[in-house]
């Protein structure tokens, strides 16, 4: 009956989003549009077993919304565990934990994230997940993106071939099409174990739909053969929104996955939607100085104005983004805008130096600066948490990189590795730890605000924040290929409070067990 086990997301002080899927009836399977509606029963607890029960109630799922259930539970106290589960007739579903955050006026002391994207069926097994299910000391999941991928089997495997193939065996395109995807990654057993764990923070980046999106298209959309792009970008969406415990606003037509979420005094995070409203990423070389078009947007407008209002008005010590494309300026090289006008317009490439990947934050110039002038009025501690990459990286963020380390930096930007997804290693074909690390320091010899670089290893981030500083750790499973695959420490980024440069831990963050 609850095949795809459970999930809870978007913690609130006072509540927390539920999520489940049923199975009514054997041909009541994910995206055929059939099986009758269900009322499902909800019940949510101080304890496992029930006996301290908070609330309860009913909903109906039916096939129009592929049989899941999603409720947004309020009334409940802060900083709290809870545990929950579903009934249909008499039958539960497996018991899920999780965990409002503290109420708007307390000092957390400590927050904790577990920070992950990109995760490739095909290319690997989920062992970063399980060995985040295994912590004991976090409060939240944080998933920058690409949590689902959407191409045919064989096309987009790992560096030995595929290790489980993908469902549909097509390209997806139709909303019948996203939910059975959705429905084949909830069936992985580290999956499902740590969305029953943990609330999970999600926003989407462009495999939820179709690489590289934009607001009218994407890199891999056909439409003389896949149909039209608004079409299938609305069946990614609704399939997200069914599939995922997320909080979205606005309606069905209009559905908000930018949103933001207070913890306490301590710090609030905003997390953004970089696909849904971006304009199209221009051409390398016969459209470089597009980037710094001011008309271009990576956010959109209204985005960009949310964005830039929360980060100046908030009252919280830390200001976190959930961004899902690295934003730290990556430039071949770091060009003075003032003192090479002249020269960037004789060549014609961008003001502020050659991007290496126009994807990226680096693609939208203008955007950027709108934001780093922001944040730089504000004076607050600022961190990015990125994903999209497949990499490791930390970096200062400079107001102008050609100025690093003379001049002022707004932040600091955490990217965390991909799950599965290739990295440079396999997409060179090449052995890992070679070839990766001579580009590693000559892309730090360029770019002086890159704190660490690793291209080669998959895994994730373990993110605390706390009044005096910020910290992520990067942990590098040892073998996607292998499904009980062990993870190792790998390197620690400190950055004090106050305006601090990152710099190196030398030892990991405890797992003391403080959230078990």
């Amino acid at each position: 009956m609850f095949r795809h086990g459970v999930a809870s997301g978007d913690p609130l002080p006072d509540g927390v989003v539920l999520w489940t899927r049923v199975t009514p009836s054997a041909d009541a399977e994910p995206g055929s549009g059939r099986g009758e509606s269900v009322p499902v029963q909800w019940s949510i607890a101080r304890d496992a077993g029930f006996a301290q029960m908070v609330a309860s109630g009913s909903v109906v799922t039916d096939a129009s919304r592929d049989h899941t259930v999603k409720v947004d539970v309020a009334g409940l106290a802060p900083a709290t565990d809870y545990h929950y589960r579903f009934s249909v007739a008499g039958e539960h579903s497996p018991v899920g934990r999780t965990r409002t955050a503290p109420a708007a006026d307390a000092d957390p002391g400590r927050l904790r994230f577990g920070v992950v994207s990109c995760s490739n069926w095909e290319a690997g097994f989920f062992g970063a997940y399980r060995h985040l299910a295994l912590r004991g000391d976090l409060d939240a999941i944080v998933h920058l993106g690409d949590y689902i991928y959407e191409y045919p089997q064989g096309e987009y495997t790992g560096r030995s071939g595929a290790v489980r193939l993908h469902e549909p065996a097509h390209e997806i395109v139709t909303l019948a099409d996203y939910r059975i995807r959705h429905a084949q990654y909830k069936t992985d057993p580290d999956l499902l174990a740590l969305h029953a764990r943990l609330p999970w923070i999600a926003t989407w980046d462009d495999h939820e739909s179709a690489n590289d999106a934009y607001v009218d298209g994407a890199e891999n959309h056909d439409p003389a053969t896949e149909g039209d792009w608004h079409t299938r970008r609305a069946a990614a969406m609704q399939a997200y929104l069914e599939w995922m415990p997320v909080r979205a606003g606005g309606g069905a037509s209009d559905a908000r996955l930018y949103r933001r979420l207070r913890f306490g005094t301590l710090a609030e995070l905003s997390m953004l939607d970089l696909r849904t409203y971006r304009d199209a990423q221009v051409s390398p070389v016969a459209e470089w100085r597009g980037v710094d078009d001011p008309a271009r947007s990576i956010t959109g407008e209204a985005q960009m104005q949310w964005l830039t209002s929360g980060v100046t008005t908030s009252s919280a010590q830390w200001t976190l983004v959930g961004n899902p494309v690295m934003i730290a300026p990556l430039l071949i090289p770091p060009l003075d805008p003032d003192s090479t006008r002249a020269l960037t317009e004789l060549l014609g490439v961008p003001a502020s130096g050659v991007p290496v990947n126009v994807d990226q934050w680096d693609g939208y110039q203008a955007d950027r600066r709108r934001l780093f002038e922001s944040l730089a009025a504000t004076g607050r501690d600022t961190v990015f948490l990125t994903g999209d990459i497949h990499t490791s990286w930390s970096a200062d963020l400079p107001l102008e990189p050609a100025h690093y380390p003379a001049g002022p930096t707004v932040g600091t930007e955490m990217v965390v590795p991909s799950v599965t997804s290739n990295n440079f290693d396999e997409i060179l074909h090449t052995p890992p730890r070679t070839t990766s690390v001579a580009i590693e320091a000559a892309l730090q010899g360029v770019n002086r605000h890159l704190t660490y670089v690793e291209l080669d290893s998959h895994g994730f981030g373990v993110f605390e924040v706390t009044a005096e500083a910020a910290q992520m750790d990067w942990y590098f499973v040892d073998d996607i290929a292998d499904p009980n695959s062990g993870a190792r420490y790998a390197a620690g980024r400190r950055v004090a409070a106050g305006g601090g440069r990152s710099l190196p831990t030398g030892a990991p963050l405890v797992d003391d067990g403080a959230r078990a």
